[in-house]
């Protein structure tokens, strides 16, 4: 794709000093981290950039400690995990900038890979201030920003540092554009899109966005009761924003006007009370939810009438379950649907992208992460690129992606 540089636009880089945006926002229990997903995203860059002889300064913030220095949110403390990754040793650098960086290039051989302090000890990085954004450039050659996740932030480390220095997409963040642009940049049509979740709330600038961009609209979780009680639908003790009833039904009619098909569920499976299988649950038409019932996933009949549609489409974007996916059995429209997207894809007829802590999760639950065209961990990035929003790191790179 054209429109941004990236590690192939590269020359000779021996000796030369990388300065590599990764996200490293790692959870962690007991001192460790739970997922390393976002360190196997860039560890192809990282490894990359030190094979070819560059020295790499890993540049990265783990927590939100406010702009001072915290021991408890130190980078140091992922370094083991990165370490574990890569295959490789890492130096820590107690410092992003100054003479503690430049003597510990001093000692850095090419091929080295540095981990610097957490970028957010400083007010700078937040404030995106210039004169921090240009004291950390000034130990790099080039810079690097594998970072897609923490994109939709103005900061020193992910947008600033990008007008200083030769910019280039590291490959994750390469990968990620390419997927997006291909999901809504200039997709095949027909495009579905399929939004759940709780609230919709949450999501009205994705809906929004999205209405006058895709051809099928598939709403679910939460966010289809909301959409059916504004359709004068009972939706019982279900999770609802019925405040919310007037600015649904303007989206609908946003649709309408747009030529694009909103699927609400006329099947749904209900129960008296949110637990594992619980004895009251039932599968019901949409009309005949009872007072004291909540909608918890949609039924058989609407999700194969969903997977019908699926079968029309060329490409699918999917940000959330369709039902409470992670209390059984209100994972089963989740699972049967991302199998089909799954078998879909695998049989070239869909490109699949998917996005969000909650959907990544869903189809690692449905066994298919690996079979969707592409996977994003990002959360606040992915949503604010569905919702049409510039993301400060990605337009710095000079991508012009123009959605």
């Amino acid at each position: 794709m054209a429109g941004f540089r990236t590690l192939d636009d590269l020359g000779d880089v021996a000796g030369k000093v990388a300065l590599v945006r990764v996200d490293l926002n790692l959870p962690m229990k007991d001192g460790s981290a739970t997922d390393l997903t976002r360190v196997r995203a860039v560890a192809p860059t990282i490894l990359e950039l030190a094979d070819a002889g560059a020295k790499v300064l890993l540049l990265a913030h783990f927590g939100r400690p406010k702009g001072e220095r915290n021991s408890t949110m130190s980078t140091s403390f992922v370094q083991g995990d990165v370490e574990g990754v890569l295959g490789r040793r890492l130096m820590f650098i107690s410092e992003v900038s100054g003479p503690v960086v430049e003597q510990s290039l001093g000692i850095l051989r090419n091929g080295d890979i540095g981990l610097l302090e957490n970028t957010r000890f400083w007010p700078g990085e937040e404030a995106n201030d210039a004169a921090f954004a240009a004291a950390i450039a000034e130990h790099g050659d080039f810079y690097v920003n594998d970072a897609f996740s923490a994109a939709h932030r103005a900061h020193a480390s992910t947008e600033g540092l990008a007008h200083l220095l030769p910019a280039y997409a590291g490959r994750s963040m390469e990968a990620e554009l390419t997927a997006l642009e291909a999901a809504l940049g200039s997709p095949e049509t027909p495009v579905a899109a399929l939004v759940g979740g709780a609230k919709v709330s949450t999501k009205l600038a994705v809906l929004e966005n999205l209405v006058g961009r895709v051809q099928h609209l598939i709403i679910g979780g939460g966010m289809a009761n909301t959409f059916l009680a504004a359709r004068g639908v009972n939706v019982g003790k279900s999770l609802c924003e019925h405040e919310l009833a007037d600015i649904t039904n303007v989206i609908m009619d946003k649709a309408d006007s747009a030529g694009c098909t909103v699927h609400l569920p006329y099947d749904v499976v209900v129960a008296k009370e949110f637990a594992a299988n619980p004895p009251s649950v039932r599968t019901c038409n949409v009309h005949e939810v009872a007072p004291d019932e909540m909608i918890l996933d949609i039924g058989p009949q609407a999700t194969e009438a969903l997977a019908d549609v699926l079968k029309t489409c060329r490409t699918l974007v999917w940000n959330g379950p369709l039902g409470a996916f992670e209390t059984p059995p209100f994972d089963e429209a989740t699972v049967a649907l991302a199998k089909t997207a799954a078998a879909l894809t695998r049989e070239g007829q869909l490109v699949s992208v998917a996005g969000g802590g909650d959907t990544v999760a869903a189809l690692h639950h449905s066994g298919v992460a690996e079979d969707f065209t592409y996977v994003s961990t990002a959360g606040g990035a992915f949503l604010e690129w569905m919702e049409g929003k510039k993301l400060p790191g990605v337009k710095a790179l000079g991508t012009g992606l123009e959605r």
